[in-house]
């Protein structure tokens, strides 16, 4: 019976490897982005071929322009926000299994700093991919075993006293997991903390706008760690 043996790559084999590595990983991830893409945008006018009806171009195309106008800055916004966190795999994963914010970034997030990598580097690359797609599995799990149990459950989840704690587990979660990280930076996270409390206390209807509010939050945080990084306190 032959013993395990360890493999011990020098400098340009590991940059090798990495390489390879990245470039499957960017050829499927395109590849089922596009399929991904094409799939969703042809299922509406699937379904209107079969059942003989269409929407009115007209207004279809106004009302996409408004949310277009939104939501193609915001989506451009968090790719270059995320990407460099999550990494090529994690971010192709994550693009097109959704919950990016509330459950991919924590994941690879909390990866890293149990593994102890450094973002950009081919540890936390595959550190990240494997998290990322970790919680993809699991969370799809768990969608199938609550669609199996939505019915048993619904005297549970629709009771008065619970609906308050089902409500709020999204803000819960952000602000277990956002404790840490402002805890390691507090001079650049007040700052958008206060501002973005007073924002959301004076005008309660942007709680709902999470996005649109990251790209703020998100320039003033910028901000406020380059002046600080001028002044040598970072």
């Amino acid at each position: 019976m032959e013993e395990n043996k360890i493999v011990v790559m020098n400098e340009e084999e590991r940059a090798m490897f990495f390489e390879n590595f990245n470039n499957s990983l960017h050829r499927l991830g395109r590849f089922l982005l596009v399929s991904g893409i094409v799939i969703l945008s042809c299922i509406p006018f699937i379904i209107g071929m079969i059942y003989g009806v269409s929407p009115d171009m007209t207004a279809f195309l106004a009302g996409y322009a408004k949310v277009a106008v939104v939501y193609i800055p915001v989506s451009l916004v968090e790719f270059l926000v995320y990407a460099p966190m999550l990494g090529a795999g994690g971010s192709y994963i994550s693009f097109i299994t959704g919950n990016v914010t509330n459950m991919k970034i924590p994941v690879a997030m909390n990866a890293k700093e149990i593994a102890g990598t450094e973002v950009g580097t081919p540890e936390n690359e595959i550190i990240s991919t494997l998290s990322t797609a970790t919680s993809a599995i699991v969370t799809t799990l768990v969608i199938v075993v609550g669609v199996i149990l939505l019915v048993p459950l619904q005297p549970v989840l629709q009771n008065p006293v619970l609906l308050p704690a089902f409500n709020n587990v999204v803000p819960a979660l952000f602000g277990a997991l956002g404790l840490k990280y402002f805890a390691k930076s507090p001079q650049i996270a007040v700052g958008p903390l206060v501002f973005m409390t007073l924002l959301c206390t004076i005008v309660p209807s942007l709680i709902k706008e999470t996005s649109v509010l990251m790209v703020p939050c998100g320039a003033l945080a910028l901000l406020i760690g380059f002046i600080l990084f001028k002044k040598d306190k970072l």
